[in-house]
């Protein structure tokens, strides 16, 4: 889709990122390529990131905020599924002419938030204290990747799916805060 008047400063700021490598590019006569990752998420994942922020609330009994009801849906991918992407994209060589190229690493299955959030509650064994606020302004209600062109060019699909990346991540978690 056209990206072209984002509500975000986040997605103002990806979106900027494109352009000036786009442009760097142009001028230098250097391939680049770009890689777009769709909510990543699992061990050592960004703590201000709502997979992190969530299992880490719930786990010490501590409410949670969610937007618009619940009524939001994300393409989680999980960290391993990124890592597979990326080392496709770097280990094989681009036989394009194209001088510049932009990669979406993501599941193309968004998840509802509902059923992320009770996913987590079922993997650690405690219902979340959820306080529901509205939409806050620039939140898009859906985003998920068109994978499509990775696909097809390096053969690559995640395989993780959305139960055993939050398991994992919450054996990870675990084990790290334990210590």
């Amino acid at each position: 889709d056209n990206v072209d008047n984002p509500i975000s400063l986040y997605a103002a700021s990806k979106k900027a990122n494109e352009l000036m490598a786009h442009t760097y590019s142009h001028l230098y006569d250097l391939k680049t390529t770009g890689l777009r990752f769709f909510t990543v998420y699992g061990p050592w994942g960004r703590p201000d990131m709502a997979p992190f922020i969530f299992m880490n609330r719930i786990l010490q009994d501590k409410p949670i905020t969610v937007y618009n009801n619940a009524n939001m849906e994300r393409d989680f991918t999980y960290v391993d599924d990124v890592v597979e992407g990326v080392y496709r994209v770097i280990s094989k060589e681009d036989d394009t002419k194209d001088k510049y190229n932009v990669y979406n690493i993501g599941n193309s299955s968004p998840v509802n938030l509902g059923v992320f959030i009770q996913t987590i509650e079922k993997i650690v064994g405690k219902k979340a204290n959820i306080v529901f606020q509205p939409t806050r302004e620039g939140d898009v209600i859906k985003t998920y990747s068109d994978s499509s062109k990775i696909q097809g060019k390096y053969n690559y699909i995640p395989s993780t799916k959305i139960e055993d990346g939050l398991f994992k991540f919450y054996e990870w978690y675990k084990n790290y805060f334990r210590s």
